[in-house]
């Protein structure tokens, strides 16, 4: 079977997946209120140099800032790898690239993520269905995905002779391979006219504003993601239907054909199994066929994935089975990794080998895993005991941070104090109040099921407390009050403490 794309058109949002042998590997995600802003061009303000970070903020109208590194700053070739970190050392001072003040032409690399505002560059670049252009980048570049040493020289070359006389480079994409060079001529020249566009507009644009917005995700699914290795795309709104056909038709003329419109009355994401499959990526615990599972932990800037057993026993050596469940995990976890879109530090904690030949098994399987994923990943080294360390290309949100937001109850912590705790907290804060302020009678506001565990298994402490400070204590049950929330209420007065958790409940 072979690959699919899948676009979804909800009253709201627009959801794309593709699907490989069946399976979703990757899943977008688009708001009408919230739209991507990665590739989209702006006329931003430097409104803040930081030497120290050799970088800067920009202004370009959205919510947060955004974030300019040196090398991303100079209009020439970057000295470094661009899959580098950022904390890379430069030759040149951003003091001498950039100024308070002075208006940018800048593009989006990397949405913003978390409290982090979007990545900036001013190295733009135009991206097509068939290839890359770089206006400010002489470099010539092959995607990786085309093999044949043979076509790869025969793109670079044909690449390199239409880009030299118009200034730049580019990069060719894999829907390239075995491409005339009259279309590849054709699509530089376009894209060379959408730059001269672009540069006129920013020119004329008073900062910050947009100058220039990339496809909506339908359209730009469409534009990467549709390869000869893809069968056919596959929409449930006539809208989408007829738009994709006619983009398709544009630059691949008699293609459209593999376009086709699915019975809007069956939703088409459980058509293909696409929402189960979401709902097993916002889950924690994923479990393995063999019976053992995998914990994904995800936080900022790290992902932490723990590998257990679960309830498979084997059939044969502890070593050999222990071997089999982290080759197993091993496919689990490049696949959540994928559809998750995780991105940044990933730490794989596999149970532990003893022989040297079965980690090199298991991390040969893994390195040949992540061929298939798209985003940049690298594999830093495995430990004696089973650790990895890699890293993974973040461009957009993971799914967990798309779908879903923190805890209202617990604040994201992903726990909350059990009763007993706050029932302590409660015999405590009556000592400390009846310390300052002697009363005959305090009522105390609390959670129902804190209120319960008093009644039920504190009595004793509670006679204690009153004896010693000659009160009466009454816990008084709040509907609606968070578990770690209470306050002290001396008879007839108002409230004279409330639980330090309150205000972040």
């Amino acid at each position: 079977m072979g690959d699919t794309l899948v676009i979804n058109r909800g009253p709201s949002e627009t959801r794309v997946a593709l699907l490989s042998n069946g399976v979703p590997v990757e899943l977008y995600v688009e708001r009408e209120h919230e739209r991507g802003v990665v590739g989209n061009v702006y006329r931003g303000r430097v409104v803040r140099v930081l030497p120290g970070m050799q970088a800067a903020f920009v202004e370009i109208g959205l919510e947060r800032t955004g974030f300019l590194y040196v090398d991303d700053a100079v209009l020439e070739p970057s000295r470094r790898d661009p899959e580098a970190s950022p904390d890379a050392q430069s030759a040149v001072d951003i003091g001498s690239v950039l100024k308070s003040g002075q208006e940018v032409l800048v593009q989006v690399q990397k949405e913003p993520i978390g409290t982090k505002g979007a990545r900036l560059t001013r190295q733009i670049t135009i991206p097509g269905r068939n290839l890359v252009y770089m206006p400010f980048n002489p470099h010539v570049g092959i995607s990786r995905r085309i093999e044949g040493e043979a076509e790869r020289d025969r793109l670079r070359t044909t690449l390199e002779r239409i880009v030299e006389p118009l200034g730049g480079g580019g990069i060719v994409r894999t829907a390239a391979e075995n491409l005339e060079e009259e279309r590849l001529l054709k699509e530089v020249h376009l894209l060379r006219q959408m730059w001269n566009d672009i540069e006129i507009r920013g020119s004329k644009a008073a900062a910050p504003s947009l100058v220039f917005e990339d496809l909506d995700l339908v359209l730009r699914a469409t534009r990467d993601l549709f390869t000869d290795d893809i069968e056919g795309i596959v929409a449930d709104s006539e809208i989408d239907f007829k738009r994709v056909q006619d983009f398709v038709a544009g630059f691949a003329p008699g293609e459209e054909t593999r376009v086709r419109l699915h019975d809007p009355r069956e939703p088409v994401f459980d058509h293909y199994g696409i929402e189960v499959e979401i709902e097993r990526a916002l889950d924690r615990r994923v479990w393995l066929k063999s019976g053992g599972y995998i914990v994904i932990d995800q936080a900022e800037a790290l992902t932490v994935v723990d590998v257990n057993s679960g309830r498979f026993v084997g059939k044969s050596s502890l070593e050999d089975t222990i071997t089999q469940i982290n080759l197993e995990a091993v496919k689990e976890v490049v696949y959540q990794l994928r559809l998750r879109n995780v991105g940044g530090i990933v730490i794989i904690d596999f149970i532990d080998m003893e022989l040297l030949a079965n980690r090199e098994k298991v991390l040969g399987a893994l390195e040949e895993a992540l061929k298939m994923d798209k985003a940049k990943t690298t594999i830093v080294r495995m430990s004696e005991i089973g650790l990895v360390e890699m890293t993974r290309k973040r461009v957009r949100e993971s799914l967990g941070q798309l779908l879903t937001e923190p805890c209202s109850y617990c604040k994201g912590r992903g726990f909350i104090k059990s009763e007993q705790t706050v029932a302590s907290e409660v015999l405590r804060a009556i000592a400390r109040h009846m310390h300052r302020e002697r009363s005959p009678t305090v009522l105390v506001n609390m959670n129902p099921g804190v209120a319960d565990h008093l009644y039920a298994h504190d009595e004793a402490h509670v006679d204690y407390v009153e004896r010693l400070f000659d009160t009466r204590g009454i816990p008084v049950a709040r509907d609606g009050y968070h578990r770690e929330r209470y306050e002290i209420v001396p008879a007839g007065l108002s409230p004279t403490f409330e639980s330090e958790s309150e205000e972040s409940v």
